[in-house]
């Protein structure tokens, strides 16, 4: 950054334990997540994602906060806030899981840690959670402590980022399994370690937990990073689109359900234990969803960058939905989208109108995600 250039930053807004650092190491600039600063630029966003599908990124998400559910019945409490089975979740496990209010609407999807017997981690989205579960709590007659804990996450991910933790950690890093995690420390430094991330590559989680020592944390990482060219950067609109991973605010939010979203999976009508909005979600099974979500395909020139409003789709003059994501991939040479429809125009090969940035384009109804687990072939854009 030039001497004539500058960032303003407010102090009602938290910052994160590597604030410090991502700004020395280019960050030009920042959004707002869960009342924090996240950096959202390093410079070029196809770059960044190249530098992700090749080598390695390292992300600040501490922006990921951790709503710590403690105490006696914490097992049944957090059962209680999602639709989804965790009656065989070990300690040490790791879960996509959704939350719903009464109505079956959701109100965050974080991945869940399993700490200890007693011992719970919802890590975020952006949504305000905490103020949620210590309100559920008031008449749960359930014996739990509910808070954030001084814990900042930071994602390293691409195909490398395993040689990057064996270089930090040593070779046993190698056997962490897919959505698991493990309690370590480096150079003193207290983590928590998971298989997770949100990019559609390999990846893994550090969960600091110690907020004074990220500047160090930071700094370590890139430093072990840089025989495998790990840069500094931001999640990856392209990636996580390409992989049909869905941005809370952006492709869901407290008025969709999990069925419009395809997350039926992720609901147990059928355990015995309650939880909230288990009544409305099985009337919305029952009824049908009366919209889906559809990966596109829109013609015309690449995309000058993603969408920053929901674009209309038509059909026959008639509005049928909207685009909630959409950009460009230069892998694919495509640009793809994700989309909700009303549910009689979801099928594969449905054509739309799309009225993007003042543009008319044609969309079209493709399988998702558009870019496989095994990354050989675009399944939706061939």
């Amino acid at each position: 950054m030039s001497d004539t250039e500058q960032i303003w930053f407010g102090t009602q807004i938290r910052r994160s334990p590597f604030f410090e650092a991502v700004q020395r190491w280019g960050a030009r600039s920042f959004s707002v997540y869960n009342h924090m600063y996240i950096p959202r630029d390093f410079g070029d966003p196809v770059q960044n994602y190249w530098n992700l599908v090749e080598n390695a990124i390292l992300c600040d998400v501490a922006v990921e906060r951790q709503v710590d559910i403690a105490g006696p019945d914490a097992a049944a409490f957090t059962q209680l806030l999602s639709p989804r089975d965790l009656s065989k979740m070990k300690v040490g496990q790791c879960k996509y899981v959704l939350l719903t209010n009464a109505e079956g609407g959701i109100l965050n999807d974080p991945i869940l840690l399993r700490l200890g017997e007693n011992h719970f981690w919802f890590s975020l989205a952006d949504s305000d959670v905490l103020f949620w579960a210590q309100g559920v709590a008031v008449n749960a007659g359930l014996d739990v402590t509910i808070r954030e804990p001084d814990v900042s996450p930071l994602q390293l991910q691409g195909p490398k980022s395993g040689q990057i933790m064996q270089a930090l950690f040593g070779d046993e890093i190698a056997e962490l399994r897919y959505f698991h995690l493990r309690e370590l420390k480096l150079d003193g430094i207290p983590l928590v370690v998971s298989r997770t991330g949100w990019s559609g590559e390999l990846g893994y989680e550090l969960y600091l937990c110690d907020g004074a020592r990220g500047d160090e944390l930071w700094e370590r990482i890139m430093e072990a990073g840089k025989p495998f060219g790990l840069a500094p950067g931001h999640t990856s609109t392209i990636r996580r689109i390409e992989g049909a991973l869905l941005s809370y605010r952006a492709d869901m939010d407290i008025d969709t359900n999990p069925y419009e979203l395809g997350l039926g999976r992720l609901v147990d009508l059928d355990m015995e234990a309650n939880f909230v909005g288990k009544d409305a979600l099985r009337r919305i099974k029952a009824e049908g969803a009366a919209r889906k979500q559809v990966g596109l395909i829109l013609e015309g020139e690449p995309l000058p960058g993603p969408n920053t409003t929901y674009w209309p789709l038509s059909k026959d003059d008639e509005t049928v939905g909207k685009v909630t994501s959409a950009v460009y991939s230069p892998q694919l040479d495509r640009n793809i989208a994700l989309a909700l429809v009303a549910a009689e125009h979801a099928a594969l090969g449905t054509k739309f109108d799309v009225k993007a940035s003042g543009e008319r384009r044609v969309a079209r109804v493709v399988e998702k995600p558009f870019y496989d687990p095994k990354k050989k072939s675009a399944t939706g854009a061939s």
